[in-house]
């Protein structure tokens, strides 16, 4: 799949509020375009460039003032909401619904389980949305400036991906740390044979709604693995190994993806 394409394809596919955060790509190949043709007397190769770049710096502007404003949220609600909210949930829930609760009822227990780990999930998903935000975007720039090199006969790619090397939107440790810790947790409060029928109604639910967190999350974690193999080789402009475990989750979506409703 051409890059241009999967691009559009993973902006609908994300957050509503996410889609204008996104690298302005058909605009810059259309100015690579311009530059490079014969037919545009009025930019000199100094000019051009100027403006290319500059171009290129307010977009990582964008994602920086984007992604780090995500990362604050995510830093919070993992501390505030998901370690505290979400644990007294699942306590209340065990004191009032489980086996020795004041009102024990399997059927209420599984449901209301099935609940708080719906919104673990959620979470979990729109931090992994954010690593694919920063590898796409950061995929997008290296194959623009890639164009801009070849159309043009400048140098400029290395140089300028060593400098996006070191932006905020670009370091996604800490974010891929919290992604670990919130499957960790996942994994450590339900049961295997909860989390496989938990798992198939979410599937189902997909059936039904067609959109959510965990159909977005799983085609973006398709996507970043599709990024990889795009390149046989590792060098400058390779993004790192992907660092996240969700390979069952994307192996189950693919051995049983949801039915197309009629």
């Amino acid at each position: 799949m051409k890059f241009g394409k999967r691009l559009k394809q993973q902006i609908e596919e994300t957050l509503p509020s996410w889609r204008d955060k996104f690298l302005s790509y058909k605009e810059l190949k259309k100015l690579v375009r311009l530059i490079s043709s014969a037919e545009s007397p009025m930019y000199g190769k100094e000019d051009a460039e100027a403006e290319f770049v500059y171009l290129l710096n307010n977009e990582i502007d964008k994602f920086n003032g984007f992604f780090m404003e995500q990362e604050e949220d995510f830093i919070i609600r993992h501390k505030d909401v998901y370690i505290q909210e979400l644990q007294q949930r699942i306590e209340r829930v065990i004191s009032t619904w489980g086996t020795n609760g004041t009102k024990p009822s399997e059927a209420e227990y599984r449901d209301e389980m099935a609940r708080v780990r719906k919104d673990m999930v959620n979470f979990h998903g729109e931090m992994v949305l954010l690593v694919n935000y920063s590898n796409i975007n950061y995929t997008g720039l290296a194959k623009i400036l890639k164009k801009y090199d070849k159309r043009t006969g400048g140098l400029l790619r290395l140089p300028f991906i060593q400098k996006v090397l070191q932006q905020p939107f670009f370091i996604t440790d800490l974010v891929s740390k919290l992604v670990k810790e919130c499957e960790n947790t996942i994994d450590e409060m339900f049961p295997v044979q909860v989390e496989e029928e938990i798992v198939k109604e979410q599937r189902e639910a997909i059936t039904v709604a067609g959109k959510g967190i965990f159909r977005n999350t799983v085609a973006a974690l398709l996507s970043m693995q599709e990024i990889r193999r795009g390149s046989s080789t590792y060098g400058h402009f390779s993004l790192p190994p992907l660092d996240l475990s969700d390979s069952d989750l994307i192996h189950s979506f693919q051995l049983n993806p949801p039915i197309p409703t009629v």
